[in-house]
C-alpha cells in the first residue's frame, strides 16, 4: 500500500533482545496458565499432540508473515502487505479485524487482571484494579516503543522463570517417585490410565477448540516490523525459534504436569500449576502463580494496546481511519491511536459488574477473538499463495523462505476449516461461532461507505492496474528467467 515518505516515521526502537522475547511472550498466553487444566480434564493426554499440533501448523503462518515483511521493508505490518496483494479490501478488513481481535483480548484480560488482584485485596473494588491498568499501560506506552519493549521483555522472562521452574520441581518428583492421592509420580502415568487418548476421538478435538486461543498474539512479531533494528537478522531468528519454544514451553510443561500426577485429578477450574507447585509443598505456591498470571495477562492487555495502535495508525495512513490516528508523538509514538484503544477496554470494566454470567461472558470473548485472529491468519496465507504467483522473482530471491510453501499454506488453510468445525461441537463456542459473522457485517457495511471515497477509487484503479503489470511481469519471469532490473528490485525488497 501507499505510504508517505514525508511523514513522520516510527522509531526502530526495538532491539534483537526485546524482539526475542516478545516473540516468546506472543507465544505463551494466559491460556498455558489458567487454560490447560481444562484441556487436560477433557483431552487428556492427548492435549501434548493438541499443543503440538496447532503450534506446527502456526509456524508456517509465521514463516509465511516473515518472507513477505521481509520481501519488502517498507511494510510496516501484516495489513500492508495483505493490502498490497489483494487490494484495499483486504488492509481494511485485515487491520480492522486485527484491531478488533485485541480489543476483545484486553477486554478479557482487564477482567481477569482485576480478579486476580482480588486475591490479595478481597476486599477492594474491582472497577480500581481494572482502571489503574488501563491507565498504567496507557502510560507506558506513550513513552516510547523502547519502553514497550523493555516492559514486554520483563514481563516474559517472568513466564519462562515460571515454566522452567515447573520443569525442575516436576522432574526432581518424578526422579524421587513422589507420592498423592495413591499415585506415584512417573512418566507411565502418561498412558497407563487409558492410554494417550483416553478421552477418544472429540475429548481430542474438544482440545483443539480450549488450546487454539493460548497462541493468540504469536505473530505479534509481525506488528513490530517497522520498529525493528535490522530486522533481516532479528525477524527470521525470531520466527525460527518457535518450534523450540513451543516444545518447552508447552509440551515440556504439559509432560511434567501429567506425569507428576495421573490426568484425572486434573480440574477444570484450577491452575494445575498451582496445583503441582502446592504438591511439592512449595510455600505461597498459590500466591505466586497467582502473580505469575496476573504479569501475564497484563503483558496480554499491554502487546494489545501496542499492536492495536500501530494498526490503527498503518489504517489511517491508507484513509481507512480517521487521519488524527496518523499523527505521532515527539516521541514517535501514535498517541492518538493509543487513547481510541484504551478508551474501549473501558468495557471490560462494565463487564466485570456482569454478575453470574462473567466466565459465560469471558468464554464468549476469548472465542470470538480465536475466530478473528484465525481469518487474519488465513488472510497472511492468502496473501503468501499470491505473492508466489505474482512476484515470482522476489520468492526466488528471498533468503527466508517459507517452507513447503507450494502446499503447506493449503494444508493450514484446511486445518483453519477443522478448528471451525471443532468449534461446533460444544455450546458455548458454537454461540461464538454464530456472534462472530456480525463483526464482518459491520465491517461490510463500513468498507462499502468507505469505497466511495474518491482517493479510496483511485487506490483500487492503481491496485487493479498493478495487478495486470505484475501477471505480465511474472509471466516473463517464468519463461525468460530473471532481468537485470528484477536482480536489482530483489536486492532493494528482499532478504
Amino acid at each position: 500500500m501507499s505510504t508517505t515518505s514525508s511523514s513522520p516515521k516510527l522509531e526502530r526502537g526495538l532491539s534483537n533482545r526485546h524482539i526475542q522475547l516478545i516473540a516468546i511472550g506472543g507465544a505463551i498466553g494466559t491460556g498455558l496458565f489458567m487454560g490447560s487444566g481444562k484441556t487436560i480434564s477433557v483431552a487428556g493426554p492427548s492435549v501434548i499432540f493438541v499443543y503440538m499440533i496447532i503450534g506446527f501448523m502456526l509456524f508456517f503462518v509465521m514463516r509465511a508473515m516473515g518472507e513477505l515483511l521481509l520481501s519488502n521493508l517498507n511494510y510496516k505490518t501484516f495489513a500492508d502487505f495483505a493490502g498490497d496483494l489483494l487490494g484495499p479490501w483486504a488492509a481494511f478488513f485485515t487491520g480492522w479485524t486485527y484491531w478488533f481481535c485485541w480489543v476483545v483480548t484486553g477486554i478479557a484480560d482487564v477482567v481477569a487482571i482485576a480478579h486476580y488482584v482480588a486475591y490479595w485485596w478481597g476486599n477492594l473494588p474491582l472497577w480500581i484494579p481494572a482502571l489503574a491498568c488501563i491507565a498504567l499501560l496507557l502510560v507506558l506506552n506513550l513513552a516510547t516503543v523502547k519502553a514497550f519493549g523493555e516492559t514486554e521483555f520483563w514481563f516474559s522472562m517472568i513466564k519462562i522463570v515460571a515454566i522452567g521452574a515447573l520443569i525442575v520441581v516436576g522432574l526432581v518428583m518424578i526422579i524421587t517417585k513422589f507420592q498423592s492421592n495413591g499415585a506415584t509420580a512417573s512418566f507411565s502415568n502418561l498412558w497407563a490410565d487409558g492410554g494417550m487418548f483416553p478421552t477418544g476421538f472429540m475429548g481430542f478435538v474438544a482440545g483443539f477448540q480450549i488450546a487454539v486461543f493460548a497462541f493468540v498474539g504469536i505473530e505479534l512479531v509481525g506488528t513490530t516490523a517497522a520498529e525493528t533494528k535490522d530486522p533481516e537478522k532479528t525477524l527470521p531468528k525470531a520466527i525460527n525459534s518457535i518450534p523450540i519454544r513451543i516444545l518447552f514451553f508447552y509440551v515440556g510443561a504439559l509432560i511434567i504436569l501429567m506425569a507428576v500426577q495421573p490426568w484425572r485429578l486434573f480440574s477444570a477450574g484450577e491452575s494445575p500449576f498451582v496445583g503441582m507447585f502446592t504438591l511439592a509443598g512449595l510455600a505461597g505456591a498459590a500466591g505466586i502463580i497467582n502473580f505469575v498470571v496476573l504479569t501475564s495477562a497484563t503483558s496480554s492487555a499491554n502487546s494489545g494496546i501496542y499492536s492495536t495502535s500501530r494498526m490503527l495508525r498503518g489504517l489511517s495512513m491508507e484513509g481507512d481511519a480517521p487521519k488524527a490516528f496518523e499523527k505521532l508523538s515527539g516521541r514517535s509514538v501514535p498517541r492518538n491511536a493509543l487513547m481510541f484503544s484504551c478508551m474501549f477496554l473501558l468495557a471490560g470494566v462494565v463487564l466485570l459488574y456482569s454478575g453470574d454470567s462473567v466466565i459465560a461472558a469471558f468464554t464468549l470473548v476469548t472465542t470470538v477473538s480465536a475466530l478473528c485472529f484465525m481469518f487474519v491468519w488465513s488472510i497472511i496465507l492468502i496473501s503468501y499463495l499470491v505473492y508466489r504467483k505474482r512476484r515470482p522473482h522476489l520468492h526466488a530471491a528471498s533468503k527466508f523462505k517459507m517452507p513447503g510453501g507450494a502446499f503447506m499454506p493449503y494444508v493450514v488453510l484446511a486445518f483453519f476449516g477443522f478448528i471451525l468445525w471443532a468449534l461446533t461441537t460444544q455450546l458455548d463456542t458454537l454461540q461464538a461461532l454464530l456472534i462472530t459473522p456480525l463483526w464482518f457485517v459491520g465491517l461490510a457495511i463500513g468498507y462499502s461507505v468507505i469505497r466511495r471515497n474518491p482517493q479510496h477509487a483511485q487506490l483500487r484503479a492503481l491496485h487493479v492496474k498493478k495487478v495486470i503489470a505484475e501477471r505480465e511481469d511474472a509471466g516473463a519471469f517464468r519463461i525468460h528467467g530473471p532481468r537485470a532490473e528484477d536482480s536489482i528490485d530483489s536486492e532493494t525488497h528482499s532478504v
